[in-house]
């Protein structure tokens, strides 16, 4: 077998505020031969045809003896997340060559990945990730964590979801806010959603068919009264993406016993000088707001096949539309995380590495 390149996007340091895309990363092209690389039992040699962005990854940007839910990026190596990859060679009998595979990679063109690890980050074969029926993107999106991030954040966090209560999403044009309006629509909730442009508010009522929606940036100076305006019987449930002051008018609009999902904080993710205050908070008391934090993998075993299901159902069936972002290219996967986190995205955020 002929030599071939191996572009891998290397994270050099803690950025202060915004990663920059020159300064923080390197990309860096090794040569190597396939059939020369060594795998030990239980490890599959695959090439990554789609790799994902996602909020998460810039908390992992940190000093890594700052302790956080998931473990810092070492500088000087791959960066690495959720990939949808091709097996080329394998030492475990249950993965053959051809198939596909959703697993935890580095953002590589080509990975060594042990089938031995079990659970949430473990390798899993996709069966019929070749019948055409759905873009392998969405396995990174609507069919993968983002649909499990979704689906546990509703049912474990914001039950009861009874029909006829409101729902706000915000950032809801985005990967999990896209899936969480309208699997809330699906139930039977009114869905009302936020976003960064006009596009992306006609997005949510023309094509998703939110209930209301609005644009947050042109309400800036009065986020209280737009929920008031656009939930005029109060928020019941809230599923949080971005924080901040966002967080902070819907305490004030939230009916008592509301529910809140606390998914991603992304505008405070950046901020060099520190967080924003919450200044309504004892809101919480008198209303008896609930209000959870929660990871992907927190639900019960069954719930990944649950959400897959369920979701792959709804696409099947037209009652939900699964809009990815990709940009093509390895090399761009640090502008495209970028672009990501200052919400130019428009769905889910995705690279496609590689052709099938």
């Amino acid at each position: 077998m002929s030599s071939l390149i191996n572009t891998q996007v290397i994270y050099k340091q803690v950025p202060t505020g915004l990663p920059n895309p020159d300064q923080d990363f390197e990309i860096k092209k090794t040569t190597i031969t396939l059939k020369d690389v060594v795998l030990k039992a239980n490890e599959i040699l695959v090439k990554t045809l789609f790799a994902s962005v996602d909020p998460y990854m810039r908390v992992r940007m940190r000093d890594p003896s700052v302790p956080s839910y998931l473990p810092a990026f070492i500088p000087g190596q791959p960066m690495n997340g959720a990939i949808v990859a091709e097996v080329l060679r394998s030492t475990d009998s249950k993965f053959i060559q051809g198939d596909i595979v959703v697993a935890f990679g580095n953002w590589e063109e080509y990975n060594v990945l042990s089938t031995a690890d079990a659970g949430f980050f473990g390798v899993e074969k996709i069966p019929d990730a070749r019948s055409g029926k759905y873009p392998l993107s969405n396995l990174l999106g609507v069919l993968g964590v983002t649909g499990l991030t979704a689906y546990v954040g509703l049912h474990k966090i914001c039950e009861p979801l009874t029909p006829g209560q409101t729902l706000y999403v915000s950032a809801a044009a985005g990967a999990v806010g896209q899936v969480v309006g309208q699997y809330g629509k699906s139930l039977g909730l009114r869905v009302v959603g936020s976003a960064g442009d006009d596009k992306k508010v006609d997005y949510l009522l023309k094509e998703l068919k939110f209930d209301a929606a609005f644009n947050y940036k042109k309400h800036s100076s009065d986020l209280v009264g737009i929920l008031k305006e656009t939930c005029p019987n109060g928020i019941d449930i809230y599923f949080e993406n971005v924080g901040g002051k966002m967080l902070d008018a819907v305490l004030v609009v939230c009916n008592s016993n509301a529910r809140i999902a606390a998914c991603g904080m992304i505008s405070q993710y950046n901020r060099p000088d520190g967080h924003e205050g919450i200044f309504n908070i004892r809101t919480i008391i008198g209303k008896k707001i609930r209000i959870e934090g929660f990871h992907a993998n927190d639900g019960p075993p069954t719930y990944p096949a649950t959400a897959f299901q369920t979701f792959r159902k709804l696409l099947e069936e037209g009652r939900l539309l699964a809009k990815d972002h990709v940009t093509e290219g390895i090399e761009n996967l640090p502008q495209a995380f970028v672009y990501m986190l200052n919400g130019k995205n428009f769905g889910k955020a995705v690279v496609k590495i590689a052709d099938l």
